[in-house]
């Protein structure tokens, strides 16, 4: 079985593409999909972005936090369903982004209301700080999420940003992206293949 990590921002659309494609993987291969809570908000804080882009993230710290939060204070073992529960609502029934949607997700998996507060505490910031930077050094660039993290044999880490599909293989389609990944992520030397996007986040 290995173990790999998925870092994700609960409101980017390619992250939640990526994870859903992962727990498809696991189904078909060994492989067992750690989900790692990350702030684009905080990512961006001090950059120079579009202004578009920059009212949204304005809009979207909660999620984020309140996943940290929920993790702090019931374990890691509640943020996959979590994220589902925020994920879902945001990228499927296209909710609005406040306090009641973090309120719904937390109901879904049984934690308390309560923790809704948490996406107005910058405190929390210092603990996805924290996230980030274990998310984004192993890639030896400054880049975001969806970022995974894929243990080798030698016990090193083989970390990239991506992988960013449209929409998520299913079945035994996942798994043979995953075998060209975990080739790609396992050769020495390997650093980028990319082409332009053609389409959205479906």
């Amino acid at each position: 079985m290995t173990t790999v990590d998925l870092w994700f921002d609960p409101v980017c659309p390619w992250a939640w593409v990526a994870s859903r494609w992962v727990l498809e993987v696991e189904q078909v291969r060994p492989v067992q999909a750690r989900f790692r809570v990350f702030s684009l908000s905080l990512h961006n804080e001090d950059r120079e972005v579009d202004p578009w882009y920059r009212q949204w993230l304005d809009a979207r710290w909660g999620p984020a936090r309140v996943v940290a939060a929920a993790e702090q204070q019931h374990g890691e073992d509640v943020v996959r369903d979590l994220y589902t529960a925020f994920g879902t609502r945001i990228h499927v029934d296209k909710h609005l982004v406040d306090d009641a949607l973090s309120r719904a997700a937390l109901a879904d998996v049984g934690l308390p209301p309560s923790l809704a507060d948490a996406a107005h505490r910058s405190d929390l910031d210092d603990v996805l700080r924290k996230g980030n930077r274990a998310a984004l050094e192993p890639l030896g660039e400054d880049l975001g999420v969806p970022a995974l993290h894929i243990p080798q044999d030698d016990g090193t880490v083989s970390a990239f940003f991506g992988p960013v599909v449209s929409p998520a293989p299913r079945g035994e389609a996942a798994g043979r992206l995953w075998d060209g990944i975990a080739l790609l992520a396992g050769t020495d030397g390997f650093f980028e293949l990319k082409r332009g996007r053609t389409r959205k986040p479906v």
